[in-house]
């Protein structure tokens, strides 16, 4: 098996199985990798960790689940999580806004943004007072 392939199917496993919160050991094992290797083979391929990647899946999916009026706790629990407070930080360290801040469409949370210079051309930025939220 290639890595390539590898990494395509530790990356369906997590989407697979994301409401198991599965740990870094139960997807290399099914990848037939040790968790250290494993770990800088998907940082590699996929240009973020493991544990990053199942975040932006778990919280994509609590965003669907909160637009349909359920409660935080609903919501996380539903996603696997051990509680609100782990879907908060989802959504601080991805979005810097709050679940309440995105159930409520982002009304009173202030954003400062503007368009910066970079070697690879324009990029935008957007943040809050939590950091980048684009």
């Amino acid at each position: 098996m290639s890595d390539y392939d590898r990494i395509a199917s530790a990356m369906a496993y997590l989407v697979e199985r994301a409401i198991d919160q599965p740990s870094l050991e139960e997807i290399a094992a099914h990848v037939h990798l040790s968790p250290y290797h494993f770990q800088r083979l998907f940082c590699r391929w996929a240009g973020t960790t493991p544990k990053r990647f199942l975040q932006v899946l778990t919280l994509e999916r609590g965003k669907g689940l909160l637009n349909n009026s359920r409660s935080l706790l609903d919501v996380s629990h539903e996603l696997g999580l051990s509680g609100s407070s782990r879907l908060h930080d989802h959504f601080v360290q991805l979005e810097a806004v709050t679940p309440g801040e995105y159930k409520n469409r982002g009304k009173d949370v202030q954003i400062e943004y503007g368009v910066h210079p970079t070697p690879l051309g324009p990029m935008f930025v957007a943040v809050t007072l939590r950091g980048v939220c684009r």
